[in-house]
Formats: structure tokens, C-alpha cells, sequence
């Protein structure tokens, strides 16, 4: 059965800094411009192309991998940006890159069983801000953007969230980390820690291998449960993870033509990589009202999600 939402409008903010390394091109967020301020923009941007108030909204869910403090959550901060008033209530879900998915998920909920009318969903992060130089795997990955979508009750009952599925790995959790800054290295032991600690860490071969290991299955074992055929699908957006996602793509028989892989023009963007890549699906025309679109990926954890999104 269809959980019905529909995506009333969406917003994505991208910095004008650019660095190159080779042909591959990475958005880094300039000096003067906060975390706050890039998923802020995005959100506005959302809101305008839906034709929706702040005031009117009655959920803002954040969904960044890293926020922008550890409190409040991040999405009572946006909300503090977007209006003081209305009657939203504001929180924030992390399943780290792909978090966007997870929200969408919980959000489809809330708005097919007639908890909430209009739902704010934002993404985005400054990987940038987090990287260490000396790893030149994830200095060279990274990029920054925002995103964000307006999701509402539809009219049409076929237009939703046809099918979704989460799964965590444990055996994988260390592979990608930031050690530093909550209750395990506190602000008090800086000084006596490691400094690498506060900064990113990948082990990106042995997460690709867990991550070519557990994908194969369990994206069978959701097309098999869904009842969705590959032919069915419009369009895969799935997490920009890595110069891997191509070779990983075929391998699981996605068409070439029937996906996005642009991790060579914007790389991974973190929590904004799915919506970012969404908006830009939808502002083209490329997928449009009636597709089946499936957004999907990898996270640290490690978890998979995939969900099914009738636009």
C-alpha cells in the first residue's frame, strides 16, 4: 500500500567555490558562509517553489550527517532561521549520508496516517570542515551543498512512498567514524587527544568491500518483498559515494541510462548527495509526475537504505 505523500517543491544550495583535482570537480563552501547558512538557503528555496509559509508548516525534520551542534538539534535552529512563530515541531534524524532517506521514510509516515499536513525536510553538510588533509582519499571525495523538500498529503493516492528498507551492518561500523566532539572525546580532552580524532577517518577499501558484500542481497531481497521490477523504475538516485559507485551500479544490473552517477562533477556530498541529485532530476524534467523513482545508498554503520517514491 502506498504511503501517501507528494514532493510540493524542493531547493538546493551550492557553493561558488570549486577546487580540482584532475578532471574531478568538489564544492567547498567559502569562508564567510556558516553550515546554517547553506541548509538555511536551500529550505527557503524549497519553500518558495512550493508556495508555502514557514508558518505553516508542521514538521521540519533535519537530516545532516554531522549538525551544526550537538544542541539543539539542527533542525530547531533551521526553523529559528525559516520563522519564530508557526506551530512546527523540529528534529533531527541521522543515519549519516544517507539520512535524507530515513527522513523521507519517517516523514511518508507521518503524512499518510494524517499526523501532519506539510513537511519540511533538509540535508546538508560541510565535509569539508571535518576532512584531514593527510588522507588524501576522503581530502580529495568531499563536497558541500544543501537540499531540501516540501512533502504534503496528495490528492492522489497512488503517488507516495511504494516501498522502503533499512539495514545496519555492526561488523562495519569503524570504517568511516569522527571520534571526537560528543560524550566518547568530549571538548574537555581536545588537548590530551589525538587531534585526528575530531577529523573524518575512512578505511574506504574495507567499507567498499563490506559494501559490495551486503548490497547485492539486500537490494534483491527489496525488489523481491516490493513486488517492483527493474523496468518499473524511471530513475535510481542513489548516495554519490565514490569513483566505485559506477562498477557497484553494475553490478547490481542498474541501467546505465536509468541512474545518476556524477560523483566526477560534484563528488560525495554527504547527507545532501540523494536530494541534491533529486532536485536536479526533477528541475531537468529528466524524471516528472507518475515515476517510479528509487533513491538509495550506503552510510557508516554500515547501513543500506532504498526507498521506492512514486512522484
Amino acid at each position: 500500500m502506498v504511503r501517501n505523500c507528494e514532493i510540493a517543491g524542493w531547493g538546493t544550495s551550492l557553493p561558488a567555490r570549486t577546487v580540482r583535482f584532475g578532471d574531478e570537480v568538489r564544492y567547498r563552501i567559502e569562508d564567510d558562509v556558516s553550515h546554517l547558512d547553506m541548509v538555511t538557503q536551500a529550505c527557503e528555496r524549497a519553500l518558495a517553489h512550493a508556495g508555502v509559509e514557514a508558518d505553516d508548516l508542521d514538521l521540519v525534520l533535519g537530516a545532516s550527517a554531522a549538525g551544526v551542534q550537538p544542541i539543539p538539534c539542527t533542525a530547531a535552529l533551521v526553523l529559528e532561521r525559516l520563522t519564530v512563530t508557526g506551530h512546527a515541531a523540529a528534529f533531527d534524524v541521522n543515519s549519516t549520508c544517507t539520512s535524507f532517506i530515513t527522513a523521507l521514510d519517517i516523514a511518508s509516515r507521518y503524512l499518510d496516517a494524517g499526523d501532519h499536513e506539510t513537511i519540511l525536510v533538509f540535508a546538508g553538510d560541510v565535509a569539508t570542515r571535518f576532512l584531514n588533509p593527510e588522507q588524501r582519499e576522503s581530502f580529495e571525495l568531499f563536497s558541500d551543498a544543501g537540499a531540501a523538500v516540501v512533502l504534503r498529503r496528495s490528492q492522489d493516492p497512488d503517488r507516495g512512498v511504494i516501498a522502503s528498507a533499512q539495514r545496519t551492518w555492526p561488523a562495519y561500523a569503524h570504517d568511516t567514524e569522527i571520534r571526537g566532539g560528543l560524550s566518547r572525546l568530549p571538548a574537555q580532552a581536545y588537548e590530551t587527544s589525538d587531534p585526528a580524532d575530531y577529523l573524518f577517518d575512512m578505511d574506504g577499501r574495507r567499507a567498499l568491500l563490506g559494501m559490495m558484500r551486503v548490497l547485492p542481497e539486500f537490494f534483491e531481497q527489496f525488489h523481491t518483498s516490493a513486488g517492483i521490477r527493474y523496468d518499473d523504475v524511471a530513475l535510481w538516485v542513489p548516495h554519490q559515494a565514490s569513483a566505485a559507485l559506477g562498477p557497484m551500479l553494475d553490478r547490481l544490473g542498474i541501467p546505465v541510462d536509468r541512474r545518476v552517477d556524477e560523483v566526477t562533477s560534484f563528488g560525495n556530498m554527504v547527507s545532501a548527495s540523494v536530494p541534491f541529485m533529486l532536485a536536479r532530476a526533477l528541475e531537468s524534467g529528466r524524471v516528472g509526475s507518475g515515476d517510479t523513482v528509487i533513491l538509495c545508498g550506503t552510510a557508516a554503520g554500515l547501513t543500506a537504505n532504498i526507498l521506492a517514491l512514486r512522484l
